[in-house]
């Protein structure tokens, strides 16, 4: 059976509630669309409403399922208990949060101004502590004995990796509280776990990081021994098992899916070094003009 194939039985999530972070787009939108398939209710959050009205309407219509667009700032912790309640109101329950909002920007450190940096520090491990901290004090206030919580995080949170040093320490923290509560929070009945992806291409995240030919240039599948970066599906399908209830047994893991890339050559921009001082002056301008 080929790789991009769906994984999971039909209605594998009947009756589930998730909520996906930063779900309008990209990586998390491929999973949002994957579990409205599996029979889950959903609901994505972001901070362009007009973006997650929109996907929501084409996974609805494409999956049959059900996908409540709210708007949320993760940084904001009076906007994520604002957007817990809106979607309790909604649907009753949630079962599972899927902290997937994150940014990065692809420069070297002394570059960035220190807004830069926060920027990615709370967006990544700020937005994903609040609403960790926000979902699991209503499910241990109500005594909700499923709450799951799945990060994304990325190999170099172990690792550290130049040229993208905020996330790679957001990243870090993220690991650490998935591990963490993982142990502290189980005797409330909740499962922590989380999922480090090599190099899975989405069109807007790639664009910013990489603009021009640079990607060719920095080809990532060169990096990867099976010579081919991630699919959507593959990724989408790992997130599903371990939300479902199939894996239910597994918890504080964090699994890399990444065709082999850190074991190879750890820190996922490393390779970077070799750009001139020049052609960083000429992607810092790109970038501030795709922006614009």
């Amino acid at each position: 059976m080929p790789h991009t194939k769906k994984m999971l039985q039909p209605n594998a999530l009947k009756g589930k509630t998730i909520v996906i972070t930063g779900g309008g787009s990209g990586l998390g939108k491929s999973m949002t669309k994957y579990f409205m398939e599996l029979g889950a209710k959903v609901a994505i959050t972001s901070r362009n409403l007009d973006k997650l009205k929109t996907t929501a309407t084409a996974l609805e219509t494409e999956t049959g399922g059900m996908c409540l667009p709210v708007q949320c700032d993760v940084r904001n912790y009076n906007e994520v208990e604002a957007m817990h309640k809106t979607i309790i109101d909604a649907y009753g329950t949630i079962d599972i949060l899927l902290n997937n909002a994150a940014g990065n920007f692809i420069s070297p450190t002394e570059r960035l101004s220190a807004n830069a940096f926060d920027t990615i520090i709370d967006i990544v491990l700020k937005g994903t502590k609040n609403c960790t901290l926000a979902f699991g004090k209503h499910w241990i206030d109500t005594k909700q004995s499923n709450g799951t919580v799945l990060n994304i995080v990325t190999t170099y949170a172990w690792t550290g990796s130049a040229y993208v040093v905020p996330s790679a320490a957001a990243k870090a923290g993220v690991l650490a509280m998935t591990r963490s509560l993982a142990v502290e929070w189980a005797k409330y009945g909740m499962r922590f776990n989380a999922i480090a992806p090599g190099p899975f291409p989405t069109k807007g995240a790639w664009d910013r990081l990489l603009p021009g030919n640079l990607k060719d240039k920095f080809d990532m599948a060169k990096k990867v021994p099976l010579k081919r970066v991630g699919e959507h599906q593959e990724l989408a399908n790992l997130a599903a098992y371990l939300v479902s209830d199939f894996s239910a047994y597994i918890n504080g893991e964090v699994i890399t899916i990444d065709g082999g890339e850190w074991l190879k050559g750890a820190g996922e921009f490393n390779l970077l070094e070799d750009i001139p001082k020049e052609m960083w002056d000429q992607l810092e301008a790109k970038i501030r003009s795709s922006k614009k």
